[in-house]
């Protein structure tokens, strides 16, 4: 009885999570291409037409690309909380009635043998959440696409075997780059995306001796590079003496197959 997960897309371009038990498979987010999901998949060796449902976080394209396409190809039900509903639907195309389904943000909802806990993030989407997965006393919490760390989120993913976690920009890079200010100052912002440093932060208030292992997430193609990220947020935990195992994830490569002992 084990949780084992793939960071399949993430990054500005596109994002999808898959997680499963003995007796369930979960997609989170469908932002690439049908096709392209289908690949990720293949990376992974998991057919996606044993998929029981999709979660999604919030409507924006990265998250929900392809989530209309991908869930009426295998007939899979989506669950999203009403706001979020409201603001994807003119995207995502024609949904029938009985794919359609609410899970509302601070609710606990069990997908047979996982309980999935969703919370609210700060990020400029109509109800942007993410979720935490319990299983047989384990706990994986995915984190991305907020401004800030709130004490209400870090009490929330505490104590988790493993983050899939925000490390979306540096600082400097992001203040040199070629962004219009505007947009900087949205991505610097309480409800943009979290830094390279404000991860380490916020990572170290909330790990514990069961946390094995750091997948930092949604890395922005333009304003952050994997190693600057991972040496970043292991210089933060490092001053504070920690020393964990960090992984990269990619805009086009799926993780490989990630078993939580």
């Amino acid at each position: 009885m084990t949780l084992r997960f793939s960071v399949l897309a993430s990054g500005s371009t596109g994002n999808a999570f898959y997680i499963e038990s003995d007796r369930e498979k979960i997609l989170v987010d469908a932002g690439l291409s049908g096709k392209q999901l289908d690949r990720l998949f293949g990376e992974i060796q998991v057919n996606p037409a044993e998929l029981s449902c999709i979660l999604v976080t919030h409507e924006h394209s990265d998250h929900i690309k392809g989530l209309g396409i991908f869930a009426r190809k295998y007939n899979l039900p989506i669950y999203a909380n009403e706001n979020t509903w409201k603001a994807m639907e003119n995207a995502i195309g024609t949904i029938s009635l009985d794919q359609k389904f609410t899970f509302g943000t601070g609710e606990i909802e069990t997908f047979r043998d996982i309980d999935v806990e969703s919370f609210g993030v700060s990020h400029d989407a109509a109800e942007p959440m993410f979720f935490t997965f319990h299983h047989n006393r384990k706990k994986v919490a995915l984190v991305t696409d907020l401004g800030y760390v709130s004490e209400r989120i870090k009490k929330t993913v505490e104590d988790a075997d493993a983050y899939i976690f925000e490390a979306n920009h540096d600082v400097s890079m992001l203040r040199m780059g070629r962004y219009p200010w505007n947009v900087k100052r949205r991505i610097l912002g309480d409800s943009g995306h979290v830094s390279n440093e404000d991860s380490g932060l916020a990572l170290s208030d909330i790990i514990s001796n069961r946390t094995k292992r750091i997948y930092l997430a949604h890395l922005s193609q333009d304003n952050n590079m994997k190693d600057l990220a991972r040496m970043s947020v292991s210089n933060v935990l490092k001053e504070r003496g920690i020393q964990l195992d960090i992984q990269d994830t990619d805009p086009k490569t799926a993780t490989s197959l990630y078993e939580v002992v």
